[in-house]
């Protein structure tokens, strides 16, 4: 005997991403003894979280409760709810806060490195690993997976080698097109099948041309038929129409909309909440303070005088039209043009860099006390390669982390 101690379990990340530095970098710093090892099919690690939030790092959101923190995500929301009660939005930035990187939060709740750099939060994860002792394989993919005696994996590699691993964890992204799906599939797992998750409205409608670049702050638009409204900043292309409401929109309606060859009709509710009934009051009030004011120059603030203006000539009120002149019919369907302006839909519009799916393996297959399968003991995952999404504004960051420090933790053990 030398006295030196046996050699540590082997612990297999694939996909160096968010979820694969997060699970790595939990996995050796719990178990040090551990030999920890990041596989990477391209030569970029982290190209995500370098894109995200335009450069930024739209890191979480400041919600910190876990069943509210829940409700953001339109696949996953019952089993995160469980799972954010072990790491949720404040422990992510308890942890990048022990690290010297310090989050702020924007008004809408989006929380960013203070840096406004995206390189900050790659930088961190990097360091992280060196230190914790993770070992980078980058350009080397997973093509094969062979459950071995003992609960253990043969890993075969894109460069043809095999790899001995006593715990796996599958942190490769979504799974659209990936090889993987179809290793994952013959080791007993189901891979429900991938759809666009967040993406713009394209529309060919003369109410919108001319208008690219006006934004509504507080808007509410919905599916037709039978649709949960979603609020928020919606904002006007050259295409049709984008911003965080259609965002959440078409997260939430992604199935429905893949279905329909992504041509159906929305609902635009342009001042938000504000009911048609509630409008009719305010436009009874202009019409006994301002009656001799034109039309098209005493209009709900909420609404951009550009798309006002567009409104008129929509519902054929003339631009010398006064508030007391105002008949009850146009005066019916300017209320209509403005709390219920339907749409049709002609096709998506995807910011390809940010791309969000739905789908991948199902949830029910996997124990989220450890992100391990259900049918394959040893065998764990994370991230997005799972089918969930949360809607925009770090909310899919946070599933990543959320998940990929449970399965770290659970393989350490």
């Amino acid at each position: 005997m030398n006295g030196s101690s046996p050699p540590g379990k082997s612990i297999a990340i694939i996909g160096g991403g968010a979820a694969g530095f997060f699970a790595a970098i939990t996995a050796a710093e719990a178990d040090p003894s551990a030999c920890v090892t990041l596989f990477e099919q391209s030569g970029n690690y982290l190209s995500k979280v370098k894109i995200s939030g335009g450069g930024r790092c739209n890191v979480t959101h400041a919600c910190f409760d876990p069943t509210l923190l829940a409700k953001n995500y339109p696949r996953g929301s019952r089993e995160l709810r469980g799972a954010f009660h072990h790491w949720q939005s404040r422990d992510t930035v308890g942890w990048f806060a022990t690290r010297g990187v310090t989050l702020k939060t924007e008004p809408d709740g989006r929380m960013f490195p203070i840096t406004d750099s995206s390189q900050t939060i790659i930088d961190c994860f990097m360091k992280a690993a060196r230190d914790a002792g993770v070992v980078l394989r980058p350009k080397c993919g997973l093509r094969d997976i062979t459950p071995t005696a003992g609960g253990k994996f043969s890993l075969t590699l894109s460069d043809g080698s095999a790899f001995p691993a006593d715990k796996l964890c599958i942190t490769s992204g979504s799974l659209k097109a990936s090889p993987l799906a179809a290793a994952i599939t013959a080791l007993g797992h189901t891979v429900e099948p991938p759809a666009p998750s967040l993406f713009a409205f394209n529309l060919d409608d003369p109410r919108t041309e001319g208008l690219s670049g006006l934004a509504v702050q507080d808007a509410s638009v919905r599916a037709i038929p039978k649709g949960n409204p979603q609020t928020g900043p919606l904002l006007i292309t050259h295409r049709g129409l984008s911003g965080p409401a259609i965002l959440r929109l078409s997260a939430w309606e992604a199935r429905r909309f893949q279905e329909s060859g992504y041509h159906f009709e929305i609902a635009v509710n342009w001042i938000g909440k504000t009911s048609e009934i509630e409008l009719r009051q305010r436009f009874s009030e202009l019409r006994g303070s301002s009656g001799k004011s034109l039309v098209k120059n005493r209009y709900p603030e909420e609404i951009p005088r550009r798309l006002w203006e567009r409104m008129l000539e929509t519902t054929c009120i003339s631009s010398t039209t006064q508030w007391s002149q105002l008949p009850k019919e146009r005066e019916s369907a300017l209320l209509r043009e403005i709390t219920d302006a339907r749409f049709q839909v002609l096709g998506k519009t995807t910011n390809k860099d940010e791309f969000v799916t739905c789908g991948g393996v199902r949830l029910s297959e996997i124990d989220f006390r450890t992100m391990e399968s259900k049918a394959v003991p040893g065998l764990h995952f994370a991230g997005e390669c799972l089918d969930i999404d949360g809607i925009t504004g770090g909310f899919n960051f946070q599933a990543a982390w959320t998940t990929a420090r449970i399965a770290g933790l659970a393989m350490a053990r």
